[in-house]
């Protein structure tokens, strides 16, 4: 006799778009804290996550980081690093602290997000230099920037010179955040 074998329930995904306000990045699950057209779940980010440990295989946050204070911010990527699965990435957009765009809101909090912050993700820097903070995660991040025109036209050597030395030229930081284990 046969045995028939029990069919297997595949599990999607999970791709979170965290803050995504009316802009939810196509095929993730939209998660903001104000009901807005095409958000799936109104979440306080602020509080303990709803999502279980290693289960979300990807994150896109785009213009949400700078509304959080300083404590709030080390909450998040503790959450961030306990839902991700390994090796998972993040992908996370502020405004760029040279630009406008990161004082002109009312609602961002202090301080802005800078290049140096990304430091404090890696578990070991943050041991050497910053063993004050209250954060459990430990994320290799790289950073890029959007340009404003005509910066992305002009050579690698014009756009650095560009962005140490003139305001308004980055106008978002892209950081991507892989986790470590």
């Amino acid at each position: 006799m046969k045995q028939k074998l029990k069919p297997v329930a595949v599990q999607e995904p999970i791709r979170l778009d965290l803050g995504c306000g009316k802009n939810k990045k196509q095929g993730f699950f939209g998660v903001d804290a104000i009901q807005f057209d095409g958000v799936d779940k109104v979440v306080d980010l602020t509080k303990p996550w709803m999502w279980g440990t290693d289960s979300v295989s990807e994150v896109h946050c785009s213009h949400f980081l700078e509304h959080l204070t300083g404590h709030e911010r080390l909450h998040f990527f503790n959450e961030l690093y306990r839902v991700l699965q390994k090796d998972a990435k993040a992908t996370i957009i502020t405004p760029h602290w040279r630009s406008g765009r990161a004082y002109g809101d009312l609602t961002h909090q202090w301080p802005p997000v800078v290049e140096f912050f990304w430091y404090y993700l890696d578990k070991n820097w943050r041991a050497a230099n910053a063993p004050h903070l209250t954060l459990n995660c430990d994320f290799a991040c790289t950073w890029g920037y959007s340009l404003a025109h005509p910066w992305p036209l002009k050579n690698q050597e014009a756009q650095g010179f560009a962005l140490q030395h003139y305001s308004e030229v980055a106008q978002d930081m892209i950081c991507t955040a892989a986790k470590r284990v």
